[in-house]
């Protein structure tokens, strides 16, 4: 009896992984940059937490609606080749069975075999087929707005909150640096985290995405301690 080996890639978290590292980035650089921002033009506590809470809810909806239009453009043009594959296996299925079997040649198949295989697969799910060889269409990469858009909310609504519960917890005499620092520590998790759960080096992701966010809140509180000067 022939048993079915079933393997764990982490291929199938492509989709979510991006929009909830993204997300999460996203929310801590920005809430941070606009908390230190804030507090670098000498606002008040209270000033602060408001403004980094607006942040917060203005930027889930934000990215939520960016990654739902994005990603459902990538959806709709699936579809369309979809159902442009479907017309052409409805009107000319010989043409479409050589070039599936010119596919499997280009990847290393005797041309005897390789038509043979497309002749099977065809018999079994012709635009499956078709789908994934031609046009790279699978089930493991196909475009979810909708998973997309409210992993991308939530995870900027979480990213947010870590600086916020630092603004919250801290005096206004630290609180501009303390945020910067926070906010760096919970950058280089999530980067580890990110670098692990997609299989990458975990010091690379971390140190990347750390610099970056560094750099974006350093130019923030720079604007902001400007402005305040000016004041």
């Amino acid at each position: 009896m022939h048993r079915r080996h079933y393997e764990r890639h982490r291929t199938g978290r492509v989709a979510w992984l991006r929009a909830a590292v993204l997300g999460a980035n996203d929310g801590i650089v920005s809430t941070a940059s606009l908390v230190m921002g804030v507090a670098a033009a000498h606002a008040t506590g209270q000033n602060i937490l408001i403004a980094g809470i607006a942040g917060l809810v203005a930027g889930s909806m934000s990215m939520a609606a960016g990654e739902y239009v994005s990603v459902h453009s990538q959806a709709d043009s699936e579809r369309a080749e979809l159902e442009r594959e479907h017309h052409e296996l409805q009107t000319d299925t010989e043409g479409e069975h050589k070039e599936l079997a010119a596919i499997y040649v280009g990847r290393g198949l005797d041309p005897k075999l390789a038509r043979q295989v497309a002749e099977q697969l065809m018999a079994h799910d012709a635009l499956d087929a078709h789908a994934r060889d031609e046009l790279g269409i699978t089930e493991a990469f196909k475009a979810r707005p909708l998973q997309a858009a409210g992993a991308s909310a939530l995870s900027f609504a979480v990213g947010s909150a870590l600086p916020l519960v630092v603004v919250a917890l801290t005096p206004a005499a630290a609180l501009l640096w303390l945020v910067f620092a926070t906010s760096l520590v919970f950058l280089a998790a999530l980067g580890a985290l990110a670098a692990r759960t997609g299989g990458a080096k975990v010091g690379v992701g971390a140190m990347r995405i750390t610099f970056w966010g560094a750099l974006a809140m350093a130019i923030t509180a720079g604007v902001g301690m400007l402005f305040g000067v000016s004041g």
